[in-house]
Parts: C-alpha cells; sequence; structure tokens
C-alpha cells in the first residue's frame, strides 16, 4: 500500500503529517518530517514558496496515529544517527590534523593520503548537512583552536566554492586548501600562537612567517599551486594591507580570497586565548564591512546571501533583551530580518532602534 500523498499547497489540511523535510530553494529547512501541520505552517511554506509537499496517505484516524509515531520515531533516529557520525567523523579530523601538525613539523611534508583520509571523509559527511549554521555551531567546541580551525575553514571554503559555481572535484580542492592553509603554524613556537596577550612587532613578525613555512610545506608535498598559494596568501588583502607581501586585488589567487573568507569567518566565531567567539550573525555585518576593502566582495557577498538563510527558523536575542524567531530576510537589508515574538512580528529593517544581538544555540 502506497503510505505517501504527494498534494499541493492548498491541499493542506490541519493534521497531515510530512513524509519528507521541507527545504527552500536556499537550501534551508523549514518544516521536518514528522511535522503535523497546522494552519500557521501554511502561511509558513507560502513565504518560502513551497507549491508541494510529501505528506503520510491520509487513511483511518487510528492509522494517521499509528503513522504519526512512526514518522516521529524515524525522524528522531535519523537525526540523531547522522548527528552522532558527524560529531564522530568531527572528532576523529580533530586528532588526526594533530598528528599531521606534528609530521609536517618533524618532517616539512605532509602526505597526501593521510590528508585525504582526514578532510574527504568529513567533507563527504558534512556535504549532507544544508544547514551550515548549525554545523558551526556543532563544530565550535573547546578543541585546540588551530586544529578545530582548520577544519571549519576547509568546511567553508568547500561551501563557499560550490556557492560560487566550482565543480564537486575543484570545490574538493578548494576545501582541501582550506584544511591546510594554516599548516605553516607547525613551525611557530606554539607558547607565541597561544599567547593570551597583545603580540609585540617581533612577535608578530614571526606568526607572519607560518604562511611562508606553509607554502613550503605543501609545494615539498603536492603539486598543486591552489594549495600552496592559498596558504602563501590567505592573509594578503585586496586593499595591500595584508601579508606576507602585501599584494592587492587580483594579484592575489582566488583559491587564497575563497580561503581567506571563511579564514576571518571562522576566527571571529570561535573562542581564542585574547578574544571571546563573537555571534555568528553580528560577524557576517563585520565582514560586509571588511568587503569594501579587504576582502575580496563578490566572494565576501556570495558568502554573505547564502548564509543568511541559514539563520531562518533560528531564536534571536534582540538588543531590547527579548526573544524571537527569524522568519524572513529582507531583500535588501540583510541583517534587518523579520522577527517573530509570539504572535507580534517586528520588521527590523523600519524599526530601526532594534537589532539582532545574538543567535542563541540553546533552546
Amino acid at each position: 500500500m502506497d503510505r505517501t500523498m504527494r498534494i499541493q499547497l492548498t491541499e493542506v489540511r490541519e493534521g497531515d503529517i510530512l513524509l519528507r523535510d521541507i527545504f527552500n530553494d536556499h537550501g534551508t529547512l523549514v518544516l521536518s518530517a514528522g511535522t503535523i501541520l497546522k494552519a500557521k505552517d501554511r502561511g509558513l511554506l507560502e513565504r518560502h514558496m513551497i507549491d508541494q509537499l510529501d505528506i503520510i496517505e491520509r487513511l483511518t484516524p487510528q492509522y494517521s496515529i499509528d503513522s504519526m509515531a512512526e514518522a516521529v520515531v524515524e525522524r528522531h533516529t535519523s537525526k540523531n544517527a547522522s548527528k552522532e557520525q558527524l560529531i564522530h567523523q568531527y572528532e576523529a579530523a580533530i586528532q588526526h590534523t594533530n598528528l599531521i601538525f606534528e609530521s609536517a613539523a618533524q618532517d616539512g611534508m605532509v602526505e597526501d593520503e593521510v590528508i585525504e583520509q582526514t578532510y574527504l571523509p568529513l567533507l563527504s559527511q558534512i556535504e549532507k548537512e544544508r544547514d551550515v549554521v548549525s554545523l558551526m555551531m556543532l563544530m565550535n567546541g573547546e578543541e585546540d583552536y588551530t586544529y578545530q580551525h582548520s577544519i571549519q575553514v576547509s568546511v567553508l571554503s568547500f561551501y563557499l566554492a560550490t556557492w560560487l559555481g566550482y565543480s564537486e572535484e575543484n570545490a574538493r580542492r578548494v576545501g582541501k586548501a582550506g584544511y591546510l592553509h594554516d599548516i605553516g603554524k607547525c613551525m611557530i613556537d606554539r607558547k607565541l600562537i597561544n599567547k593570551p596577550g597583545a603580540l609585540n612587532d617581533e612577535e608578530f613578525d614571526q606568526i607572519k612567517q607560518h604562511t611562508l613555512f606553509g607554502q613550503q610545506i605543501i609545494s615539498n608535498s603536492f603539486e598543486d599551486e591552489w594549495l600552496s598559494l592559498a596558504a602563501l596568501q590567505h592573509h594578503e588583502r585586496m586593499d595591500g594591507t595584508g601579508y606576507p607581501v602585501g599584494l592587492t586585488a587580483d594579484r592575489i589567487h582566488e583559491v587564497a580570497r575563497i580561503v581567506a573568507v571563511a579564514d576571518v569567518y571562522s576566527a571571529m566565531i570561535s573562542n581564542r586565548v585574547y578574544r571571546k567567539k563573537q555571534d555568528l550573525f553580528s560577524v557576517l555585518k563585520e565582514m560586509n564591512q571588511m568587503s569594501y576593502s579587504l576582502l575580496d566582495p563578490h566572494i565576501t557577498h556570495t558568502f554573505i546571501r547564502k548564509m543568511l538563510p541559514n539563520f531562518l527558523s533560528k531564536r534571536a536575542k534582540l538588543s531590547d533583551g527579548r526573544v524571537g524567531i527569524i522568519i524572513m530576510n529582507h531583500h535588501t537589508e540583510f541583517f534587518r530580518p523579520l522577527i517573530q515574538l509570539d504572535q507580534q512580528f517586528i520588521d527590523l529593517s523600519t524599526n530601526r532602534s532594534i537589532e539582532i544581538e545574538e543567535i542563541m544555540t540553546t533552546a
């Protein structure tokens, strides 16, 4: 017996049970499988321009109850298994990254097979995850910053390359470049990297050397210019104020410019020994300002546009202390979405006295 019904949005009845997750055109989860649809959900689906959906076949009341329970259990089990597998891959990648850095410091090179055994399984797992914001929250723990950062930049670089139209093969190359971008730090004194206070000029000059060390290690290990130039140039800036050379604009390789955007976002949302992490949403606003002089504007704006839909349905703490749900983005006022607080709606694009202060990580 076929237990699936595909229906038009206009045919939705209260009590229908979603058979599959519903994502919008941006890949953001709108409603989860197992959701018992209510009248308000129809409006939500309309806002996301969802025309059709799959529900569990409407049969007897008892069958509906049994199907509802089965769908909820299946959804819960599937999502938990997926999350556990992702956490396992992430923790394994952290451990392997530690060993890779140690090996690079000792041998002055890394083995391609070891690199691919570390980051490719993680990329294969995260390709199933459409919600990049939740993914970054999951990958933002108390692990060693350098190793966590390498993995985050790999993931973000891969997504960004995909959003920019790179083929899957080349997006994985960009992800690999992101993973290796800081490998040169293995040659820098760990005490200096983890120094809690401000660096003096001499210490900062030493830190800058990691770009040169990284290029050398990667050149010893691979014949792929994307990887070596990303390591060398990811701290260069469009206006020439970066390092190690002070390149400007198009003189910086595009892959290095992609990795730079991922690097900045990961650094700013992470806890550092000298600075607390910043809110995921607020960082995008700051990066928008950086796109006017420091970061590639096209790449940065692509990143922002693709990240913002992932904040839909997230809980946001507002500057007046209230907490609401982000339900719709504004097409020009990127950082002033529509917020729902119980039965009240606040359009931040018109209410200029209130801003989003923080994206809540817990319910």
